[in-house]
């Protein structure tokens, strides 16, 4: 037969333990909870808006910053660097109508509600440019790698299903 004391001391054991693992889980629980509020969410939407603006626009629609890890482009299924100025440089060569760009560089922050055309048309004209609207819609492809404030959850967008 158990003394009074023994089972008041296992008791406490197992109070304790318990208490222990309620405290590990509620840290856990916090710790998930301050990450995904702060968690980017970016997206890239393709608008061609006759009369109006049109092109690619990369909008963080997440709570926190995204944190640009790396980015890559191709055109017409072959990379040509990552989305930088000399990559919208080679995108644009031939065309008749300038596109507006907007490029960035790893490492670079991009605040919660940014909202920016990666290539754009002031004015979208469907007769005259047909050959904008296929190079936006079917042969370029953007893809963006992010993270968020606490990094390494390896987030990627990319404006095509098929992607590069």
């Amino acid at each position: 037969m158990l003394s009074a004391d023994t089972v008041v001391a296992v008791s406490a054991v197992v109070i304790a333990v318990a208490s222990l693992g309620v405290s590990l889980w509620q840290a856990r629980s916090t710790r998930q909870h301050n990450r995904h509020s702060v968690r980017p969410v970016l997206q890239l939407h393709l608008g061609i808006h006759d009369g109006a603006r049109s092109g690619i626009r990369l909008i963080n629609v997440g709570l926190g910053p995204a944190v640009v890890v790396r980015t890559l482009v191709s055109l017409d299924g072959e990379v040509i660097g990552r989305w930088d100025r000399a990559s919208a440089d080679t995108i644009r060569t031939g065309l008749t109508t300038h596109l507006n760009a907007v490029t960035f560089g790893e490492n670079e922050v991009l605040a919660a509600g940014y909202s920016e055309y990666l290539l754009s048309l002031p004015t979208y004209d469907a007769s005259t440019h047909e050959l904008i609207k296929d190079l936006l819609d079917r042969r370029l492809a953007v893809t963006i790698y992010y993270e968020s404030l606490y990094g390494g959850e390896g987030f990627c967008v990319t404006n095509l299903e098929r992607g590069l």
